[in-house]
């Protein structure tokens, strides 16, 4: 009883507050009546989105705001939004045919996921921009490669003795969701629709297979890729979390992908740790040197950057890519970033959907050029020489490309032994219906590459300390894996074991 009378206490309280935030915000009559209701369901739905952008402004003030500090990028607003903040029915009954999880609610047409192409509304340029982004085609491009799903089952699925030999079988889904699929994105599928019972009556809810993801590739059920929650994090959808590299750490901790290790052990994530309550991380445009005083993933990929005089150094941008001429992760070799988001389109001269070749030749053809290359490098140089002096800039460039070399030259070396071991049949390659990655001497290969070639660049490209190039991670283990994958090859010769 002390429960009950507890929860109406709340609820009194809960919808008290609101009454009078209504009455200070104009709140369409829609989401007026969510409000009512899911003030007492869902309280902390509630409390981030008071606190938003989006539940102090309204569309029409957006729009008049310089265009620096805009935010909203559509030409135009439609009638039925100017007068209100945005608020639960201006995102949650937008395009209902559009969406196949749209059910009738309380007399309005609702659906629980919310895609880009509604957000595009009002951030048309950014939805655009996040289309031509390899993000947006995550789950396309790990799902519909084949030798991409060979990595994965052999990463996450089950292993089971058969014989002599492991075999390992696809994940099921629930691991998939939770693990590969997590950052990629999983396809939202709606199963059927059913009735159930609550607080406020009998009610009808979408079965979504796949469903809850906020992974960057997600298939809406609009068609659509993408969830910006991924960055902008429901139901706040703040800036300031966007900008702060442990939004991106959720899916670049590594070792795969160690940007926010060598971030935290660089001279940049020092001053971040340091001094980053001082920063104003919701301005805009973010100012250089005053807002901020070391960069974030998102200052160097993503923001729109100013001097103290608004001269623009960097336009904003939701194309990761614009700012970068190398891929330096996840793949045998660096490599010219792809022309396309969708990869699935690559193809070696080998014929396999990879964008170099096992001897580090690059699919030319599916890969951007060096002109292409040099111009978006010099973007990102333009945002070090907010910092930095030429001849700084100029330096770190050079070890950064150095190392792009170096570390495709000690994956050239160990993916020969590699290729002579195949020959030699102590292992069973993809030349003979086998695999990259079944068997434990092809894991100790992917470990060059995979994490610790990787993680050798990302020290070299963040300036993040020599540890992380060398004993954390990098140099040392490439040098001592090559060695171990030789002794093993050299051993099995001389003993001709099989």
């Amino acid at each position: 009883m002390k429960l009950i009378v507890l929860l109406i206490s709340t609820a009194a309280l809960l919808i008290t507050g609101l009454n009078g935030f209504c009455q200070d915000i104009p709140v369409s009559s829609a989401t007026e009546e969510c409000l009512e209701c899911h003030a007492t369901v869902h309280p902390g739905i509630l409390g981030g989105w008071q606190k938003s952008r989006h539940a102090k402004i309204t569309t029409t003030q957006a729009m008049a705001k310089p265009e620096l500090a805009r935010r909203v990028s559509t030409p135009s607003i439609p009638e039925g939004l100017k007068a209100t903040v945005v608020g639960c029915a201006e995102c949650h009954t937008l395009r209902p045919d559009a969406h196949a999880d749209t059910v009738e609610h309380n007399g309005y047409r609702i659906h629980v996921v919310v895609s880009p192409e509604d957000c595009a509304t009002c951030h048309v340029k950014e939805s655009d921009q996040y289309k031509k982004n390899v993000m947006s085609y995550a789950e396309k491009n790990l799902a519909e490669n084949a030798l991409y799903q060979d990595l994965q089952r052999h990463a996450i699925g089950t292993p089971k003795q058969v014989g002599d030999k492991i075999h390992f079988e696809p994940a099921d889904e629930s691991t998939r969701e939770q693990a590969c699929f997590y950052c990629h994105g999983t396809r939202l599928k709606v199963q059927g629709f059913e009735k159930r019972d609550s607080d406020f009556g009998e009610m009808e809810f979408a079965l979504i297979s796949g469903w809850p993801s906020q992974g960057v590739g997600r298939v809406n059920l609009d068609g659509s890729r993408g969830a910006c929650s991924a960055c902008h994090t429901r139901h706040t959808f703040s800036i300031e979390v966007a900008r702060k590299p442990d939004t991106c750490m959720e899916c670049h901790v590594g070792p795969d992908v160690p940007a926010y290790k060598v971030y935290k052990a660089s001279k940049h994530g020092n001053i971040f740790s340091s001094l980053n309550s001082s920063w104003d991380f919701n301005a805009v445009p973010w100012t250089v040197g005053k807002d901020f005083t070391a960069p974030t993933c998102a200052a160097c990929h993503m923001s729109l950057l100013v001097d103290d005089e608004e001269t623009v150094i960097a336009e904003r941008t939701h194309r990761i890519s614009n700012r970068l001429g190398s891929r330096i992760f996840g793949l045998i070799y660096a490599h010219p970033q792809p022309k396309s988001p969708d990869t699935t389109l690559i193809r070696n001269k080998s014929g396999l959907p990879l964008p170099t070749d096992l001897d580090g030749t690059p699919a030319s053809g599916f890969l951007i050029d060096g002109r292409e290359q040099a111009a978006r490098n010099q973007t990102m140089q333009a945002i070090c020489l907010s910092c930095h002096s030429t001849n700084w800039v100029k330096g770190h460039w050079k070890r950064y490309e150095d190392t792009i070399l170096e570390t495709n030259a000690a994956t050239l070396t160990a993916t020969d032994i590699l290729k002579n071991i195949w020959k030699d049949g102590f292992a069973r390659g993809p030349g003979v219906g086998g695999s990259l990655a079944d068997e434990a001497i092809e894991k100790k290969w992917m470990d060059i590459w995979l994490f610790h070639a990787n993680t050798t660049r990302f020290a070299a490209a963040m300036a993040g300390g020599g540890d992380y190039g060398v004993y954390a991670g990098g140099r040392y283990q490439i040098s001592k894996k090559i060695l171990e994958i030789n002794d093993w090859y050299q051993l099995r010769k001389e003993t001709n074991t099989k």
